[in-house]
């Protein structure tokens, strides 16, 4: 009988051996993504959810549902992911992963998964732009790779590649996940609520991500 895993209890050192991912490093932006500088009226939006994020963690422990609703959501809806040819969804789960050569079905829920909608009756394949996993402040960002890496490995059955994002509402780790053999994904230079530049940066590269894919179609690969 096959064991069942659910992507909460899956280390990093699991997840690299049942999927075989590879890591690399990257420490550019700028060699995935065009950075584009941010309008005056973006500038103050960001530094307002900067400053809601220091008032929040001052207080103490922010939550995971805090972290979603107070800063994620604004920063994704900033970056211009609240569109009609976007559809987010919340607490998705993926379609069972099961693995044959180690006898295990991996089952999980997405936190957040931002995709090209499907239009009108045609039946295709959504193609995800980004996946998002977040956890509270008390827990480091990296905790949640292992998870981000299982979801998005059903997604490079169907398109070459897809971003990931796991934060704790301060840190902001994003990751590049391509096919490959083995697949592989880029872990890309952290950025944190903490620093004003580095906010900036944050908001810039949510933009990149949904301006690079905007025009892209479901099921394209």
């Amino acid at each position: 009988m096959a064991t069942t895993i659910d992507t909460k209890n899956l280390s990093l050192e699991e997840v690299t051996r049942i999927v075989k991912f590879q890591e690399q490093l990257n420490n550019s932006f700028a060699s995935l993504l065009s950075l584009e500088s941010l309008t005056e009226f973006e500038q103050q939006e960001v530094s307002q959810i900067r400053n809601l994020f220091h008032s929040y963690y001052a207080a103490g422990k922010i939550s995971e549902g805090q972290v979603k609703f107070l800063l994620l959501s604004p920063l994704i809806k900033l970056a211009g992911f609240y569109q009609p040819s976007i559809r987010i969804t919340l607490e998705e789960n993926i379609a069972d992963i099961s693995v044959e050569d180690e006898d295990t079905i991996i089952k999980g829920r997405m936190d957040i998964l931002a995709v090209n909608k499907t239009l009108g009756r045609t039946v295709t394949t959504p193609f995800w732009i980004l996946v998002i996993e977040s956890k509270n402040t008390t827990v480091d960002a990296m905790e949640g790779l292992p998870q981000l890496l299982t979801y998005s490995y059903k997604s490079l059955q169907r398109q070459t590649s897809v971003w990931g994002l796991t934060t704790n509402g301060m840190r902001y780790q994003f990751v590049y996940i391509q096919q490959g053999n083995p697949p592989t994904y880029q872990l890309l230079p952290d950025l944190s609520l903490i620093r004003p530049e580095s906010t900036i940066e944050l908001l810039q590269v949510l933009k990149a991500i949904r301006n690079q894919y905007d025009a892209a179609e479901p099921g394209r690969t």
